[in-house]
């Protein structure tokens, strides 16, 4: 939770900000009454900053329906009685208050607006924050405008979340932000929904606030360019998408169930307990645990800071997994996180590492790769724009999140070395590339590649 400078003496604006997922949500409260803006899967944090400061959550806004992470709007408005507002564009199934152009929420002494700010998806709005002067303080502009980018418009195509074309959607994005949040006092404050980090946009700055003025300044997407210029400039060397985006669209359109029932509701297995053959083992121990031993086939997704978002782009949304940690403590933070992508439900079983394991993973020798590379079949699994810039000549690249789909095109005549940036990721693809060849020599050449890539710079 991270306090942010109020707006005005009426009016307290706190932010909640999660760095696994670089997301930003947001509590306004004036006077006694509390209004909660893109709440995260907990909801308990919300709840204690209510209590804190004796108030009560009357209204949850939501900007859109989130594609990186799972709301608990409709818990909360079931725990409080608060109201949820939305855009009557989202079609949500849930119980709500349409929130459009030209609509207001009273909270205390000050007023919230409704602002439709379409481009990132057809049914974004920002939310202006109105002092008692009726005085333009602050916007809440969700996933449409971040400090030093703006939203993607790319992640509403298939048809599960409506089919819509990433170049219409851009043009929509450039008219919202020069007919609409361009057009606010310079001083307005901009308070976003994602920071560095997030896979909703492309160079998000590592501030997490700033003001209309700076951004029409600074971010490169608000200067002066025509809108097939914006368009094509915008849809340039995106970030993958993750298997799970369209999925929690839908998940967030019907409203998820509460949190905690939920995560009490994953299997926890005892020691023993037979797995089902066939259903993928996602073991979340250090590397070097892992290599040591494992589970014939696992995959070694280390708990980190991006575990949420590696694990809802290797795994599928309606793939059942098991997950494995070395501590009760452990395992229920990854529990909680796989539940921040609406993952819960799709665990299999949750246990301890078996005393059993019957797999390890050779070491690879360093010194040999520096003199003799081309003696090994190089796999850069860095994402396409990273790989442009190739640490190893002639390396084979397929991003991590490509990898279970493609491993077969790896050729197996000579030992397998896999690659990332900086060794997160290829504890992972060199875990699923084993898996997938299991007659292969598969190395991790893990943190080692920083040595590699101060020899080509």
């Amino acid at each position: 939770m991270s306090p942010l400078p109020s707006s005005t003496g009426s009016v307290q604006i706190q932010q909640f900000y999660d760095k696994g997922l670089a997301h930003a949500s947001y509590a306004i409260r004036s006077g006694r009454q509390v209004a909660i803006i893109d709440p995260a899967r907990d909801p308990q944090q919300y709840y204690d900053f209510a209590d804190e400061h004796d108030a009560k959550i009357v209204a949850v806004i939501e900007t859109h329906p989130h594609a990186d992470f799972v709301s608990s709007h409709l818990e909360i408005a079931q725990e409080t009685g608060a109201v949820i507002y939305v855009s009557k564009l989202v079609k949500a199934s849930y119980p709500h208050q349409a929130f459009d152009d030209d609509q207001r929420i009273v909270l205390g002494t000050v007023e919230l607006h409704a602002l439709n700010t379409p481009g990132h998806s057809p049914d974004s709005i920002s939310v202006l924050l109105l002092d008692e002067l009726g005085q333009t303080r602050a916007v809440f502009t969700g996933d449409t405008l971040f400090v030093g980018d703006v939203g993607r418009p790319d992640l509403r195509e298939s048809d599960l979340v409506g089919g819509h074309s990433r170049e219409s959607l851009a043009a929509q994005l450039y008219q919202s932000t020069r007919q609409k949040l361009m057009t606010l006092p310079a001083t307005t404050k901009v308070y976003p929904a994602h920071g560095p980090g997030s896979l909703c946009g492309k160079t998000t700055s590592p501030d997490l606030d700033s003001t209309i003025g700076k951004e029409v300044k600074t971010n490169y997407a608000l200067q002066p360019m025509s809108e097939d210029e914006f368009i094509r400039v915008l849809l340039e060397d995106q970030p993958f998408m993750p298997k799970y985006f369209g999925h929690d669209v839908v998940l967030n359109k019907q409203g998820a169930l509460p949190f905690e029932d939920s995560v009490r509701a994953v299997p926890r297995l005892q020691p023993g307990t037979p797995l089902e053959p066939g259903i993928v083992v996602i073991d979340t121990r250090p590397a070097a645990e892992f290599r040591d031993g494992h589970l014939l086939g696992a995959i070694n997704l280390m708990d980190g800071g991006k575990f949420e978002t590696w694990l809802g782009s290797i795994v599928g949304p309606e793939e059942p997994f098991y997950l494995v940690a070395d501590s009760q403590i452990a395992l229920d933070i990854v529990i909680r996180k796989a539940a921040k992508i609406g993952y819960e439900g799709n665990i299999k079983g949750a246990l301890l590492t078996p005393r059993e394991l019957p797999a390890t993973a050779p070491d690879v020798e360093v010194e040999h790769v520096r003199q003799q590379p081309r003696d090994f079949t190089i796999v850069d699994i860095r994402n396409r724009t990273e790989a442009q810039q190739p640490v190893f000549e002639d390396a084979l690249v397929i991003p991590l999140p490509e990898l279970r789909e493609r491993a077969h095109e790896i050729p197996t005549d000579k030992p397998i070395l896999i690659h990332c940036a900086g060794g997160y990721r290829s504890a992972a693809g060199s875990s699923i590339v084993q898996a997938a060849l299991p007659a292969a020599t598969v190395y991790d050449l893990s943190e080692h590649i920083t040595e590699f890539q101060k020899q080509t710079v």
